[in-house]
Parts: C-alpha cells; structure tokens; sequence
C-alpha cells in the first residue's frame, strides 16, 4: 500500500516514514500543502497522514481539496489539536480518522491498516485464498498452516492480489500502489518479485499456478482449485 505523509516537522515526518517502511508501505513525503496537493494530483495513495498546521496551504484546505477530487482515498489527521469541537470539525470536514499529538507509532500504524480495510471492504486482518492465509495485522503468510518467509515487497505485491483478487490488475497499478515516487517505472523490478514470489509458492503448492499474467493487462489470482480448503 501506498501512504502520503504530510508533516512540516522534519523529525517527525522522518519518523512516521521510516516506520511505516520497516511494516513494508511504500512511503512518499510532503513538507506543505502545496506539495501535498501536487503530489495527490500527480499519485495514487491508498492514504494520507495529514497534519493540521501546514505551511503554504493549511491542512484542512488539503482535505477539502482531496474530498473534492478524489474522495475514495483515506486521509487521518494528526494534529496537536485536542479538544473533541476540532476532532468533529476534522471528521465532519471529510477525515476518516483523527490522532492527537504525541501519539504512539504502533496505534498509528493500527489505524492506517483499519483504514485500508475498509478501502479494500475487508473487516477481518486475515486474507484467505485456497490454502494461503495472510494476517495483516502481523504481515505474516502462511501456507497449509506453514509460515511463508517473503520480502515486503512479495508479501505487498501478494496481499495487494488478494484485496483485489476478482480482478486483473495492471503493472502500473501494482507500482502505483507498493513504490515510492522514486522507482524508475522501465525497472523489471516487479517481474523479479513476482518471479521470487512465484518459486517460493511453489514451495509448498507444488505446480498449482496462483500467480498469472494476462498479456497486455496485468496480474491477477488463478481460481482455487475446487478441492482448495
């Protein structure tokens, strides 16, 4: 998943970004509004950690203007601000959620991840697909019951297929969603890692194909097998 952090306090911003990384999210930054609004322009997010005060073009404007453009894309506020009358102002203005400062990184983290399930209609942390299982909560994979040792980006490009796994999704898609804005888009990094994931399925599928390319289009889930649990 991708996530926009937008944040005027470097140490902070800093922070947030590397820690949403070590949980394997592709992280872009902004420093003010206006790059803010410029990068949602330009970007896919999946969602944004907004800050209240912002040079430039304060943080609410941003929402305002994220609502009016593309509504589908959660947004959390993270604002010194503390009394309950601004946490309404901010939900009612079009946030999905709302987190006073200072605020604990692991609750942060918690909340992006509910965010994101409701985004993808998805209630439970765990994912289910034939005998795969994977636990958001924990990003750990797990097949027939066995763990799964995958990099982030595996473990992203596989749970980005099984939120979306009525569907085929195209390469730019997938790249939108699981890099950063500084990944050269004529890299065959993602074939690489959908190889590597494909072997390591193998593993304990055996020649059951779950991974497959429709050419021209994109990435999708193969149908379970019938007698698949």
């Amino acid at each position: 998943m991708k996530i926009l952090v937008v944040e005027d306090d470097l140490s902070i911003q800093r922070s947030i970004s590397m820690g949403l990384r070590k949980f394997g999210y592709a992280v872009d930054m902004a420093s003010d509004g206006e790059e803010a609004l410029q990068m949602v322009e330009i970007y896919e997010y999946d969602a944004v950690v907004l800050d209240w005060h912002l040079p430039k073009i304060d943080g609410i404007e941003v929402l305002r203007e994220i609502r009016n453009d593309k509504p589908d894309i959660k947004v959390l506020i993270l604002s010194a601000r503390f009394e309950i009358e601004d946490k309404i102002f901010g939900l009612d203005t079009g946030a999905n959620d709302y987190m006073v400062k200072p605020f604990h990184f692991r609750e942060l983290e918690a909340r992006i991840r509910a965010l994101l399930r409701r985004k993808f209609i998805q209630t439970d942390t765990r994912l289910s697909y034939g005998e795969i299982l994977i636990d958001t909560s924990l990003k750990a994979v797990y097949i027939k019951e066995n763990p799964l040792e995958l990099t982030k980006k595996e473990y992203g490009i596989l749970e980005y297929l099984m939120l979306n796994k009525d569907k085929v999704i195209s390469t730019e898609e997938i790249m939108e969603h699981l890099w950063d804005n500084s990944f050269d888009g004529f890299s065959n990094s993602l074939k690489v890692h959908i190889n590597s994931l494909k072997k390591k399925l193998a593993v304990f599928l055996g020649d059951q194909e779950v991974i497959k390319n429709k050419r021209g289009f994109g990435y999708y889930l193969a149908e379970v097998p019938q007698d698949a649990n």
